[in-house]
């Protein structure tokens, strides 16, 4: 059988998000999965990342990777959405790729496929969940097989959110117990799309 095709695609505005779907993509990759890495366009106003010098600076850091495009849904039997917590809702960033994915959806192209997402917020129950459940109403709507870690793993009982991968960023960057929810999620998602895909192709 081919290999299980994994798009994780995020938004990070200083690189929270962005070390949690390094993590995601380098255990996508153990785990035998062809893995494309997408960052979402940014669309804040310049003026506003030039305020902050953290963030201009992993804009520059991260200007080799390729912007998400609707050919890495298409091509995806799976798909990880990486995004910050904006008032218990995903970056409007996030938001904007997904409002422009209407045709796909509409052509069902964008159904039957694994999805499953992760995060971060600046403060503990910052909106961690909400923004989780609230990707999750996309998938509905796409017609999606939505895999959550859930409390499959020791690492969960650590990391503590069954939706999804999630970082309290104001501790400071992601350490070993997020890093390793990040790779678990990814694997499960992995695991899961193989299984699917090989039921359909027997």
């Amino acid at each position: 059988m081919e290999p299980v095709n994994v798009a994780i695609i995020y938004y990070s505005s200083t690189g929270t998000v962005h070390t949690l779907a390094e993590a995601a993509a380098e255990a996508a990759e153990k785990a035998g999965a062809d893995v494309r890495l997408r960052k979402v366009t940014e669309t804040a106003p310049p003026r506003s990342v030039a305020a902050r010098p953290e963030w201009a600076r992993h804009l520059e850091e991260t200007a080799d990777i390729a912007e998400a495009g609707h050919h890495d849904l298409e091509w995806a039997d799976a798909v990880l959405f990486g995004t910050p917590t904006r008032f218990g809702n995903p970056a409007s960033q996030v938001r904007a790729f997904i409002d422009t994915t209407g045709p796909l959806w509409f052509q069902g192209k964008l159904a039957d496929k694994v999805y499953s997402a992760f995060t971060a917020s600046n403060t503990a129950h910052g909106g961690q969940e909400s923004t989780l459940l609230a990707l999750a109403n996309t998938f509905y709507h796409w017609g999606g097989i939505i895999v959550p870690p859930g409390y499959t793993d020791p690492v969960q009982f650590q990391s503590g959110n069954p939706y999804g991968t999630s970082h309290v960023a104001g501790d400071g960057p992601p350490g070993e117990p997020s890093l390793q929810a990040a790779r678990y999620q990814a694997r499960r998602v992995v695991d899961t799309a193989a299984q699917l895909k090989a039921g359909r192709a027997a």
